[in-house]
Parts: structure tokens; sequence; C-alpha cells
């Protein structure tokens, strides 16, 4: 899904801290939602949306861990027809009182995390591994994009996630069936419209994810 190299390719960890400051799942007014390519998934930047703050940042200090669920939805037109929805993905958020560090696990199709994390770049880590696949969308042809992120408690996780590891179809349904409390922080921007060609450029070793 590469498309030929631009001028103005950035980090994605630079365009993602660039977004760092402002407190947890609150949005100022239509804050923008930031898309950018890598040459094979679209990544998403909030510059509203932090974990490091607010009630989330209180129980992590508490020694609870903090569980957030994403999803990120690609649009075909502006009246919602869905072009792709992957598996959402989960966000295990904990912190070290000692050392005053963050770790991060990623669980989706696949695992991943990471460990002695400032807020900043726990933040950033984090925005970095969500990502979906444009795979069939032509480079001129113009999407639409939806990310939600909620935090949820740590006792609902016990029904996706067993012995036998993450449950992809008990994650989907948990993320389906949620409904968001008054003390569960929810993050939803929809954007668009957006053309492949047009978009900022970000390194990636990975390939096509969701």
């Amino acid at each position: 899904m590469a498309l030929p190299a631009r001028n103005n390719r950035i980090s994605r960890r630079s365009w993602l801290l660039a977004g760092i400051g402002i407190p947890l799942l609150r949005a100022r007014g239509e804050e923008p939602l930031l898309v950018s390519f890598d040459g094979d998934n679209l990544h998403v930047a909030a510059p509203g949306l932090h974990f490091s703050s607010g009630k989330p940042l209180d129980r992590l200090k508490d020694a609870a861990t903090v569980v957030f669920d994403s999803q990120i939805t690609l649009f075909s037109d502006d009246r919602g027809t869905i072009f792709r929805r992957p598996v959402s993905e989960r966000l295990i958020v904990s912190y070290d009182l000692w050392e005053e560090k963050f770790s991060v696990t990623v669980r989706g199709v696949l695992t991943r995390s990471k460990s002695r994390l400032t807020a900043s770049q726990a933040e950033a880590y984090a925005m970095g591994e969500l990502a979906v696949t444009p795979l069939g969308l032509a480079p001129d042809s113009p999407f639409w994009m939806q990310f939600e992120l909620h935090a949820k408690a740590l006792k609902d996780i016990s029904n996706v996630v067993g012995d036998a590891g993450i449950s992809l179809k008990g994650l989907m349904i948990d993320w389906l069936s949620r409904k968001p409390g008054a003390d569960d922080p929810y993050f939803s921007r929809r954007a668009g419209p957006f053309r492949l060609a047009d978009l900022p450029r970000t390194f990636s070793a990975r390939g096509p994810r969701g």
C-alpha cells in the first residue's frame, strides 16, 4: 500500500508528542483528529486526549491498573458507510510508584508492551500502537475516520481475558455492548474527508494492521 515518498516525512513519535498538554479525555470545542500514514497503516493523534491526568491518573497512583478500549473506524462517505472497522484494541496502563514510571500493554490481534515510560512517552507509545490499514482505498479517494477511546473498570476485563489470553470475539462484543457511565471517561471524534495522497508520512517498521 506504499505510496511515493514525500519530502515532509516525520517521525511518528515527534508527530504524536506535538499534542501533549491537555487533560485526559477532555477536548476543547472541536479539536481536530490528526491522521498520518506510514505507507501501510493509518495512525491517529488527538491533541485533547491524555491519560496522564484526571481520574485515571488518580487510580494509577492508587496502584490500580487502568484499562482503555479503543476503536478506529474508516468510512467511505460522510453518511457513515463503513469501509473498515477492525477489532477494537485494549490499552492496559499501570504505574510504578517507586520509579514514577508508566507501563503500557496493547492487546488486540497482537500483544505488545513497553515499560519505564514517562507520562508523555506512555501516551505517545499507546497512540502510536493504534492503527488501521487502508488496504483497498485508492490514494485519491476521500475517506472519513472515527476514533473512540474509553476507560473502564479493571473487573470488566475478566470476561475477555482468560487463561488462554485475549479473546478477540469477546473484545468486540464487549466494545459494542458497552454504555459509558458518568465516571467512565470517554472520547470520540470523527473527522474528514482525508486522502491518503495528502496525509503526513511517518516512519514504520510494521506491516499492514487491522
